[in-house]
C-alpha cells in the first residue's frame, strides 16, 4: 500500500505568507509540527496552528523530533528552494521522497539572477554558509560570473579581503540583500574598497571576477602554485599521474606519503565533489598540506598525519590510491589493494631500484601496467643551455577486478 506523504517542505521568502501558494498555506495550517529557523517561523506565524519548534543547531538533531511524528502531518520551512544549498536533501537522506511533499519558492540563486540579468546557466554558485571561503579560489576564472549565499553581513567583506589576498582586486561586488522582501536593497564595492557597512544578514554577494592568476582548468599546476620543502611530485609527473588516477565525480583518493599535498589537491580541483585523504608521516609537512589545501582552495582535504599502513586504520574506503612514499612496504600495498573496491584504482611511482622492484612484484601479483616517464627540462651549461633529465619515474597502475 502507498504511504501517502505526511512531510512537506515549504520554501518560503521575505514575502512571508504572500508569496505562498494556497497549497502551501493549507499544509502550514493543517500540520501537527512546523520546523523551521526562527525567521522562517516569524515570517510563518499566522499560519501556524500546531507545534511550532526551531531547528536546532546542527540541524540534523532536529531530525528524530520529525521522525517521530511519520504519518501525522509535518511541515519543515526552508528558505526559498529546499533542495538548494537547504534542508531537503538532509531530510530526504532520512524520508523516502514518496513520503514527501516539497513545495519550493524561488531561490535566492533564481532572485539574484532575475535581479541583475545573468543567465544561471552560465553562472557559478556557492554557499559560504557554514563553509570556508578558501572554496571559492577554483571558481575564480577570467570574466566569470559567480553567486555566494553570505553566511552574514560580514561576509562580503571577508569575500573581498581574500579576494585582495589572491590578487583579485580588480573584482567587482554586488550584494543583493534580503530579496523578495520590504527591505529588500542592493550595494555594489570593488574588491579594493572597504564593504559597505550595516548590511543585512540575509544577502547574496554577486562576483564579476577581473584580473587575478586564475587557476588553470588542467592538471598539472605548477610547482611554484605550492608551499614545498621539495618533496612534490614535478608537474609533468602529476598530470600524468592525475591521468592514471582517471578521478570521477565524487569519489574519494588516499594520496599515501603526500609530502606537499599536490596529488590529493589537483584530484579536488577536478570537481567540487571530489573527496581526498592525504596521509603524511611528517607534522612539518602534514601542515603545509593544509596549508596548500586552503590557499588553493580546497579547504575539505582531509589530512591524516601518520605512518601508513597504521594512519589508514578506519579511514573512509577509497575508490582510488596513490603511493607516493614507503610503496617499498610490501604490507601497505596488500592493504591498500585488499581495500580496493571492483574498478578501484592504485597508482605507485617509482624512482629508486628497490620501489621498482617492488611494483614489479605488484604488477606479477595484480596485473596492471608499468610506464617509464622520463622528463627533460632546459637548463643552463655555463653561458650556453642544454637539457637536463629528471630522476626517470616508472609509474605502476592497475584497476581492481
Amino acid at each position: 500500500m502507498a504511504v501517502l506523504p505526511w512531510l512537506t517542505l515549504v520554501g518560503i521568502g521575505e514575502d512571508g505568507v504572500e508569496g505562498l501558494s494556497a497549497t502551501a498555506r493549507a499544509a502550514i495550517g493543517a500540520a501537527a509540527l512546523v520546523m523551521g529557523g526562527g525567521r522562517h517561523l516569524a515570517l510563518a506565524k499566522a499560519l501556524i496552528r500546531g507545534e511550532a519548534r526551531a531547528w536546532p543547531n546542527p540541524l540534523a538533531e532536529g531530525i528524530p523530533a520529525i521522525l517521530a511524528r511519520r504519518g501525522q502531518p509535518v511541515v519543515a520551512l526552508a528558505s526559498g528552494d529546499p533542495f538548494c544549498f537547504g534542508v531537503g536533501s538532509l531530510l530526504a537522506a532520512e524520508v523516502p521522497m514518496a513520503e514527501i511533499l516539497c513545495l519550493p519558492a524561488p531561490s535566492a540563486f533564481t532572485l539574484a539572477s532575475a535581479r541583475l540579468g545573468w543567465a544561471m546557466q552560465n553562472t557559478a554558485t556557492i554557499s559560504l554558509c557554514g563553509r570556508p571561503v578558501a572554496a571559492l579560489r577554483p571558481l575564480l576564472q577570467p570574466g566569470a560570473r559567480i553567486l555566494a549565499l553570505s553566511a552574514d553581513g560580514t561576509t562580503p567583506g571577508i569575500v573581498a579581503a581574500h579576494l585582495r589576498a589572491w590578487g583579485f582586486g580588480a573584482t567587482q561586488l554586488t550584494v543583493l540583500e534580503a530579496m523578495g522582501g520590504p527591505l529588500e536593497g542592493r550595494r555594489g564595492f570593488g574588491a579594493e574598497e572597504t564593504a559597505p557597512d550595516g548590511l543585512a544578514p540575509l544577502n547574496v554577494i554577486a562576483l564579476e571576477v577581473a584580473g587575478g592568476p586564475s587557476l588553470p582548468l588542467s592538471p598539472g599546476l605548477e610547482e611554484d602554485w605550492f608551499e614545498t620543502d621539495g618533496q612534490i611530485t614535478k608537474r609533468e609527473v602529476r598530470a600524468i599521474t592525475l591521468a592514471a588516477l582517471a578521478p570521477r565525480r565524487g569519489e574519494r583518493l588516499w594520496d599515501i606519503g603526500a609530502g606537499s599535498g599536490s596529488i590529493g589537491i589537483e584530484w579536488m580541483l577536478r570537481h567540487p565533489a571530489m573527496r581526498a585523504i592525504a596521509v603524511e608521516a611528517r607534522a612539518d609537512r602534514a601542515a603545509r598540506i593544509k596549508r596548500n589545501a586552503g590557499t588553493l582552495g580546497v579547504p575539505g582535504l582531509v589530512v591524516r598525519e601518520g605512518t601508513a599502513p597504521a594512519a589508514l586504520e578506519r579511514l573512509p574506503p577509497p575508490d582510488a590510491v596513490f603511493i607516493g612514499g614507503g610503496a617499498g612496504d610490501a604490507a601497505l600495498r596488500v592493504a591498500c589493494w585488499d581495500v580496493l573496491p571492483s574498478g578501484g584504482r592504485l597508482v605507485i611511482n617509482a624512482v629508486t631500484l628497490e620501489t621498482e622492484q617492488a611494483v614489479a612484484a605488484c604488477h606479477a601479483a595484480w596485473g596492471g601496467c608499468l610506464t617509464r616517464i622520463g622528463i627533460e627540462r632546459l637548463e643552463p651549461i655555463g653561458s650556453l643551455q642544454g637539457f637536463a633529465p629528471a630522476r626517470v619515474v616508472t609509474q605502476y597502475r592497475v584497476v581492481k577486478p
